[in-house]
């Protein structure tokens, strides 16, 4: 019983980053505007520890726009949805894994490699 529950704790923190990340982005385009590329990329070039920081995350969202797509088949859809995942990060990708979990009733293997056995 215990094991089929451990996915409300992925749900919750899923949960958590989402609400936390919209309400974060509002204050951050109250403050800077809508100005993220050009700052992420400032960063990135920078040769700092923000700017590593800034391509080590981009790597991150690469490789989940990379999964989202290929564990839809590489579909136009799914290929659209990732590029949309890819730009807006955990408050596109955390949903998505909240409708998989609740989709395939918390099981870890659907939720990571969906009808691929």
């Amino acid at each position: 019983m215990k094991r089929e529950n451990n996915h409300y704790f992925l749900k919750g923190l899923l949960i958590i980053q989402t609400l936390g990340l919209l309400i974060y982005t509002v204050i951050a385009i109250q403050n800077d505007g809508f100005s993220f590329l050009e700052r992420a990329i400032e960063f990135a070039m920078s040769m700092t520890w923000m700017g590593q920081f800034a391509l080590d995350f981009q790597c991150y969202l690469m490789l989940s726009a990379i999964w989202v797509a290929w564990r839809n088949k590489f579909s136009i859809k799914s290929i659209l949805f990732a590029v949309i995942a890819l730009i807006l990060g955990i408050i596109v990708f955390a949903p998505y894994l909240l409708y998989l979990l609740t989709k395939e009733k918390g099981d870890l293997k659907r939720v990571l490699i969906g009808d691929r056995e």
